[in-house]
């Protein structure tokens, strides 16, 4: 019998371990930075046991932003700066690994694994595109191969394909992580991510995997983070200050609420491709709102952001004991809470750390217990999602 190459025995001899430190890498769509999250798991499945060691988000630069906008959510685009994107963000995403890995004092070799989002540049599910002969698809850049090398580490990336390729849309993966650390018989939770799109997780009291739900809800930060961009150059409404100097205004919020999206049947995934400032402007010129202020202008996006979160809570889940857990930029925008508080008074709201996972880090350490699973794990099947075990794996060598 033929021996096993250096780089399937190391993969065996990872996959083997009892205890594995892997880097959970999440860059999302709102473009602030690199989360990195050091993790160190234990098991795997429903035996998981996860620890956070390390967690740093490393901002990117605008002139690295502004290249990734290029090409960001475009139906047309260059096509020779996505392929050179591909390479480049692959390179730099290990730069910004080897960075903090140096500030914690970590050496590569101590990392057993990399697991790497990639950073999402289109997402076509088919009830968007509608375009005959082609089912869902997404695309997430940065190479793993580049990561590998530039880190020396063992890389696991494009996890969303292998989703799309036995029948979903490849979001939200939330899901898989969120039924793994986040589950209690016994109790209602809610896991709410609210990054550049909100996403939610059901978990229901009995422990029934059928009854798990996991979708994308609507625009999270998005709006809100591109309407402060465009009209008082920030990156986002810090402390919420610009939302509360405005007011709602009921005209715009009643046509940014008429998508059909929004009675579309869970699960579904959605991104900036659709709820973009074009978005905006159609819901403003049918509401005839064009000349509403800046200031009520970010104010009713954040109410909307609120609205699709809470409406969708009513109206598919009649339990009680309901806990929801906000994790995301969004767990910390004070008006978007205070809204989910009001419309949902008899829910418990708290964020994902009272679960011991930070609430920032969430995404990343998500990713990386993926790439635990693709080690180690076996495919679970999980609500109407397929089983699969997810992401595809590059050798430093």
């Amino acid at each position: 019998m033929l021996a096993l190459n250096t780089n399937l025995q190391k993969l065996v001899s990872i996959a083997q371990k009892t205890e594995k430190t892997g880097i959970g890498l999440m860059s999302g769509t709102s473009l602030d930075g690199l989360d990195i999250a050091l993790c160190r798991f234990k098991g795997s499945g429903l035996q998981t046991k996860f620890s956070l060691i390390n967690f740093i988000t490393i901002p990117y630069a605008d002139a690295f932003k502004n290249e990734v906008q290029q090409v960001f959510a475009h139906k047309e685009a260059s096509l020779e700066k996505v392929c050179l994107l591909n390479e480049y963000i692959g390179d730099f995403h290990g730069q910004l690994v080897l960075q903090a890995l140096n500030g914690w004092g970590i050496k590569p070799a101590e990392v057993d694994f990399i697991a790497s989002h990639g950073q999402t540049i289109y997402h076509a599910p088919k009830r968007r595109h509608k375009q005959p002969g082609y089912s869902n698809g997404t695309l997430q850049i940065g190479d793993g191969d580049h990561l590998a090398v530039k880190t020396g580490i063992l890389t696991i990336s494009d996890f969303r394909q292998k989703h799309i390729a036995t029948g979903g849309e490849g979001a939200p993966l939330a899901l898989y992580g969120d039924v793994l650390l986040g589950s209690k018989i016994g109790e209602n939770r809610i896991l709410l991510n609210i990054g550049g799109i909100a996403n939610l997780t059901w978990l229901p009291a009995d422990g029934n995997y059928a009854g798990i739900v996991c979708t994308d809800v609507g625009p999270g930060n998005t709006l809100i983070d591109a309407a402060c961009r465009k009209h008082f150059n920030k990156a986002y409404d810090e402390d919420s200050k610009i939302a509360f100097s405005g007011n709602i205004n009921e005209d715009l919020l009643a046509a940014l609420l008429d998508h059909p999206f929004f009675s579309e049947q869970a699960p579904k995934t959605t991104g900036p491709e659709l709820f973009s400032l074009a978005y905006v402007e159609a819901a403003q010129q049918r509401s005839n709102t064009l000349n509403i202020s800046n200031e009520d202008l970010v104010c009713t996006l954040s109410a909307f952001t609120a609205k699709t979160i809470t409406d969708f809570i009513s109206k598919n889940f009649e339990a009680d004991n309901i806990r929801i857990f906000t994790s995301g930029g969004g767990a910390r925008n004070i008006y978007i809470i205070e809204h989910l508080k009001k419309a949902l008074p008899l829910v418990a709201i708290k964020t994902t750390g009272d679960l011991g996972i930070d609430p920032d880090a969430k995404e990343a350490i998500l990713f990386a217990l993926l790439g635990n699973e693709a080690l180690c794990g076996e495919s679970m099947a999980i609500g109407n999602n397929p089983a699969v075990l997810m992401g595809k794996i590059s050798f430093p060598l």
